[in-house]
């Protein structure tokens, strides 16, 4: 083997499972033969499509709209973005600006090629989307974990970047609300760290793909405060769109000709149907709809917290967005991948380990996903209740 493939083969294996499909797809063989399992593992909502959205698609395929589109998304699609950055965060953008992706994760792809370069660091809290780490990883460059918990409502400070920044470090990637925590950076926070990145000449991204899905007044966008900010979005969560895999980025305007580049080259396009249904997204009847399921998902919430407390898990009384719960098991376990095989075979609960979302304290973490009805979640306390009395 040469030192070139050696050195892919060191790249490749730091990439990590996902551990939370790992996990469902242990819950569908167990579903395949006769079980109910009650599912909190994925971050999928459980609501369909809206239908404005499906319509808007049926209206596409009629008209022949299935042909590739430009790199960067269908200008109405783009146009509205911008319409939605200005109503909602006071935010002018010109669309040249947006570049509609296949998911958030295409956008991060092209993040990810756009920021980074081999030996780089890249700051990241601990606990964090796992696939974030990975993409850095595939870049050849080093996650810079800043490990962060319950004191710090688990979102980094500006001290604690500074802790673990190098002389290697060229970027901040953060997440608000983020995945595992529902946590979010407020307004103070995360503009003495656009401040301080910016003065250290690193470059800012902010994932605001459960923007919308929030249980606070102010939820800042990044570029409220930092025009030259990186966001990757997404019309999977708020939107309910997780199939149609389509999302979005906003770069500077400095960005722009490299990230068309990289558009063309990584994908091409984005899928003109998903593309064209999505114009229904920002219609106001379909944003009513969203609105009357973010409520159920502010009840979930609630509920969940409250009885997993009850129960004897750590939870935090901040969960101020996104729709899960990460939860302390120590009480329980030191072993969360063991704690959640239990839970699911012998008891029918899908969760996932705190080990998918980084190296502190994940072992004394699971995640628990408030993305299926009331009568489930019911269920699954009930269940969890069942299997902890012999804790």
């Amino acid at each position: 083997m040469n030192n070139r493939s050696q050195q892919l083969a060191r790249q490749l294996e730091k990439v990590n499972p996902f551990r939370v499909m790992t996990v469902m797809h242990r819950a569908a063989e167990l579903e395949a033969a006769g079980r109910k399992i009650v599912h909190m593992e994925v971050g999928e909502p459980d609501f369909t499509t809206a239908q404005p959205i499906i319509d808007a698609a049926k209206v596409a395929l009629d008209k022949g709209l299935t042909q590739y589109t430009a790199a960067p998304g269908i200008t109405e699609l783009r146009e509205r973005i911008c319409e939605h950055y200005q109503q909602r965060h006071g935010v002018t953008l010109s669309r040249d600006q947006v570049l509609v992706t296949p998911g958030a994760s295409g956008g991060l792809t092209l993040l990810a090629n756009l920021l980074v370069e081999h030996g780089d660091g890249i700051l990241l809290s601990d606990p964090a989307y796992p696939c974030v780490r990975n993409f850095i990883h595939l870049m050849g460059a080093t996650p810079q974990l800043v490990p962060v918990g319950l004191v710090e409502n688990f979102q980094p400070t500006v001290e604690l970047l500074k802790q673990h920044a190098t002389d290697a470090t060229s970027g901040v990637w953060l997440a608000s609300p983020s995945n595992p925590t529902g946590t979010i950076l407020d307004r103070q926070r995360l503009g003495e760290i656009a401040n301080w990145s910016n003065q250290a000449g690193y470059s800012l991204l902010v994932d605001e793909i459960y923007h919308g899905l929030h249980y606070v007044e102010d939820l800042p966008s990044i570029l409220e405060l930092e025009p030259s900010a990186h966001v990757v979005n997404s019309f999977s969560k708020y939107f309910g769109m997780t199939g149609w895999r389509l999302g979005w980025i906003v770069v500077p305007e400095s960005s722009i000709e490299m990230a068309n580049i990289l558009a063309q080259n990584l994908y091409i396009s984005a899928s003109s149907i998903a593309q064209h249904a999505a114009l229904a997204a920002f219609e106001s009847a379909t944003q009513e709809m969203f609105e009357s399921r973010r409520e159920s998902f502010r009840q979930r919430r609630d509920f969940l917290a409250a009885a997993l407390s009850q129960l004897g898990f750590g939870v935090s009384d901040s969960i101020e967005g996104a729709f899960y719960v990460y939860a302390n098991i120590s009480k329980f376990s030191d072993d969360a991948e063991s704690f959640c095989q239990h839970i699911l075979e012998q008891h029918g609960v899908a969760i996932t380990p705190g080990t998918d979302f980084g190296e502190h304290d994940g072992r004394n973490h699971v995640r628990f996903a408030f993305t299926t009805g009331m009568e489930d979640l019911e269920l699954g306390v009930e269940r969890l209740a069942a299997a902890l009395q012999n804790h």
